[in-house]
Order: C-alpha cells, then structure tokens, then sequence
C-alpha cells in the first residue's frame, strides 16, 4: 500500500482539467439562474475563484467536478442574497407559464427539458442536474447543497416526477425557431436528464 500524500495539480494540470469541467459548469449555472448570460457570468465568476484557489484542491475522494459545484453554488447564492438574478428569472419562469403549445411532439427534445426544469424549484433542480446530468454520486450531490443524503435521493425522486408531469402537460412555450443551438458539450450532460425522464437511477 501506497503512503504517498497527495500534492496539488501543477498549474498547467489543473488548468487543463478546470478547462474539461466547463460544459459541465455551464449546464449547472443555466440550470440555477435560467438564463445563458447570467450563467456565463456565473461561470466565469467560479473559474476565477477556483483558479485562485488551486492550491487547495487536493485530488482524492473528492473529485474536480463536485469541488468547482461547490464553488459555483456559492457564487450563485451570494448572487441571490444580492438579488442579481432574482428579476431575471421570476420574468423568465412567468413567461413559460403562460404560453403552451398546441400539441407534443413524438419525441423528447432537449430544448423540452431544458425548458421544463426552468418550471422546478431550485432545490429539485439543481438535484437532477448533480445526480443526472452532472453522473454525481447521491453522496457527493448532497455535499455540493450541504444536506442530507436521504434528502438528495427525495429532491431527485420529486423532481424527477415533476419533470415528467411537466413534460406531458405541456406546460412550457413552443421551442423558438430562432432559439440557439446548445454547444455539442451542453448537449452530452443534457443527455442524461433525458434519461432520468424514462426512470433515472432509483432513489432508494
């Protein structure tokens, strides 16, 4: 058995590897405060924190991913106590509530889902996006919101419902046919939300 402590990255690992977690960052931002400007902006916000706190990440149990979670959800509740995103999304979520298509499509789009877990509170939300998209452990999601295990697996379970019930009511605006692509990243850890509409992992 090895007893080697483990060190710090190097600067040009741990940039490398923060770079691989953008797509991944993006994804929870938009899923928090629902909007791509904000988000970048909160992005951004988290990469810089992380940068100037590399020396304290130490590779082991806890990986890359959830430690720069952490860091992002931190920026995004100190936005909240500062009311940034408050108008913005409040303004954001009426919209989806008022207008609904007139039928559902054959298949589940991701622009659907997308649009769907704007309608979930954020504490489902930001659970199915960790557990789902994100392929975090119950664990480690639990961590991330700083509640219990038991806690996370029920927020995926109800949200997880939810979403479904969102999805087949059709309580959502008909997808804009000049709505921006999401980027190749985007739409791989969007993926898995479309999985947990089909059943997802147990929350038992």
């Amino acid at each position: 058995m090895s007893d080697v402590t483990p060190q710090p990255l190097d600067d040009a690992s741990f940039k490398r590897e923060l770079a691989a977690m953008l797509p991944h960052l993006r994804a929870f931002g938009r899923s928090l405060c629902g909007n791509a400007d904000l988000a970048d902006d909160l992005v951004q916000e988290t990469m810089l924190k992380a940068w100037k706190a590399r020396a304290q990440y130490i590779p082991g149990p806890a990986s890359m991913k959830s430690w720069a979670f952490v860091i992002l959800r931190n920026c995004f509740l100190s936005q909240m106590r500062r009311k940034k995103f408050t108008a913005e999304y409040d303004e954001m979520a009426a919209e989806r509530l008022l207008v609904a298509p007139d039928d559902q499509d054959d298949s589940l789009h991701l622009a659907d889902v997308q649009r769907a877990l704007l309608l979930l509170p954020v504490d489902q939300r930001e659970a199915l996006v960790l557990i789902g998209a994100g392929q975090l452990s119950y664990e480690e999601g639990a961590a991330i919101c700083g509640c219990a295990v038991g806690t996370m697996k029920s927020r995926v379970s109800r949200g997880r419902a939810a979403l479904q019930t969102i999805l087949e009511s059709g309580e959502m605006p008909r997808r804009s046919a000049d709505e921006i692509p999401s980027s190749e990243a985007f739409r791989s850890i969007m993926d898995n939300v479309d999985h947990l509409t089909g059943g997802g992992p147990s929350p038992d």
